[in-house]
């Protein structure tokens, strides 16, 4: 993991502020890829959730199309 201070300076908030949109976005990739892969290796919803510090439903309503989808490709 990247130590923070490796990240752009508040002081410099252009480039601060793009950073922070890239650490979103990869954020956001290995939460739908960690969340495949855990019920793909039979994790429950309510584990998932718990993981992610979310309600099941939660978990369920942001993820469960993705991880539809990967089983209809399969």
């Amino acid at each position: 993991m990247p130590d923070l201070k490796s990240l752009p300076s508040p002081d410099n908030p252009e480039e601060a502020l793009a950073a922070v949109v890239a650490l979103r976005h990869m954020a956001e990739q290995l939460e739908r890829k960690a969340v495949k892969e855990a019920i793909a290796q039979g994790w429950s919803w309510s584990q998932v959730a718990e993981a992610l510090g979310v309600s099941k439903q939660a978990a369920h309503k942001r993820h469960a199309a993705n991880v539809s989808k990967s089983k209809i490709r399969k």
